[in-house]
């Protein structure tokens, strides 16, 4: 395992050194996840209203690329793709975004500004792998990562070189992105079609490789700073 991380290590640097070696399907790409609270009782009803969205994304929102409503007991959340800033702005001036706020006093813990607003973590896609049977998925993960001090740049760095790795090496890893937020909090979106796939991607070269340089990249290491942020979602539907 070891000789493989280095592997991976040496591969790493020669694609992080290479602007031209692997380009990003996903280039200039914006994304955006929103973990909502379940108003009490409301957790069947806002998990039928996300369900019920998927078709209205997909007939009035060209630019919004990928659309997951996504479920883990009484949290419900919205992890979504845009071809670039003015289609997030459009999805969230359009049908969806403003069914969701007319419902949300009923729907969510906190309401609209509280409960949904106060949740939205906009970011850039920084590599993927390119989505394929996303007829097949069925669950979800997102890890918020912030990284150590001074190290920003070389999270990032990792993360961008990450994506080509999982699109050769991991066939039951349906969709990868990773995300920066800011110059210092980034994450990892992932779904697949069953938690075999997640536990072959956890097993994966990607995740050894973050395991190996957690304590040096990431504020609070590998089980406080990667492990304790792992959330996993099962998939209710998806544009």
């Amino acid at each position: 395992m070891k000789s493989q991380i280095l592997q991976t290590l040496a591969a790493l640097a020669l694609i992080a050194t290479s602007a031209t070696a692997q380009d990003n399907p996903m280039e200039n790409h914006t994304a955006s996840y929103i973990a909502m609270p379940a108003a009490e009782g409301q957790s069947e009803a806002f998990a039928e209203f996300l369900a019920g969205a998927a078709p209205i994304v997909r007939d009035t929102e060209p630019g919004t690329v990928l659309w997951f409503a996504l479920q883990a007991n009484d949290t419900l959340a919205i992890f979504d793709i845009f071809a670039d800033e003015e289609a997030r702005n459009a999805h969230f001036s359009g049908a969806v975004a403003a069914a969701l706020n007319q419902n949300s006093d009923t729907l969510v813990d906190g309401g609209w500004d509280e409960g949904v607003v106060a949740n939205i973590n906009n970011s850039d896609v920084l590599s993927v792998k390119a989505p394929v049977d996303l007829t097949t998925a069925t669950t979800a993960t997102y890890i918020k990562l912030e990284a150590a001090p001074g190290k920003g740049r070389e999270l990032a760095a990792l993360l961008t070189a990450a994506g080509p790795i999982v699109a050769d090496t991991e066939p039951m890893t349906l969709f990868w992105a990773a995300l920066q937020i800011d110059e210092n909090n980034f994450a990892i979106f992932d779904i697949f079609a069953d938690d075999a796939g997640r536990e072959a991607h956890f097993a994966g070269q990607v995740a050894g490789l973050l395991n190996e340089r957690a304590s040096e990249l990431v504020s609070g290491g590998w089980d406080d700073g990667v492990v304790a942020n792992v959330r996993n979602f099962d998939i209710l539907a998806a544009k």
